[in-house]
């Protein structure tokens, strides 16, 4: 398997990105645009090593992938802003059925996005790259996510 993962740079962005509901503290913006420019780059390299693209296939290719990541971005925040919510809520003790089900709402909200995201980006993909390419990097972008999420999901408790 041709998959080359930057497990240690993801780790760190996973446990920086979990912060909130281990330590009671919430998620700075800036110390998260730092983290993304480090991700984003080694991700890029995860993509560009995992890829078999002509030059005029790569020349189509990373204008798409960049449009991709400025919308993914706008997502991660959202799950910046929910996981810091529920760290709040959470440590105050005052997560309430009305809160509780504001959380869910916007959880799933976010993997409706998140859904969405892939299948205009797939769409936008195919004939552009061949579907093979286009599954994996779909694969690798997945890939990523499920590390970040696996580890958001490790690390936040349980509602109380």
């Amino acid at each position: 398997m041709r998959f080359h993962f930057v497990p240690a740079t993801l780790a760190l962005g996973a446990a920086l990105f979990c912060a909130a509901c281990a330590g009671a503290q919430e998620l700075h913006e800036s110390s998260m645009d730092v983290l993304r420019d480090q991700l984003g780059v080694d991700k890029k390299l995860v993509v560009e090593d995992n890829l078999v693209l002509t030059e005029s296939q790569a020349a189509a290719f990373w204008p798409i992938y960049e449009d991709y990541q400025k919308e993914l971005k706008a997502i991660d925040q959202r799950v910046v802003r929910l996981v810091n919510e529920y760290a709040d809520a959470y440590n105050d003790l005052s997560i309430t059925n009305a809160k509780a089900k504001q959380l869910i709402d916007e959880a799933i909200a976010l993997d409706e996005a998140e859904a969405a995201l892939r299948k205009k980006y797939a769409a936008r993909l195919n004939g552009v790259i061949p579907a093979i390419e286009v599954a994996r990097y779909l694969q690798i972008e997945n890939k990523i996510r499920a590390v970040i999420k696996f580890d958001l999901a490790d690390i936040i408790p349980l509602v109380e």
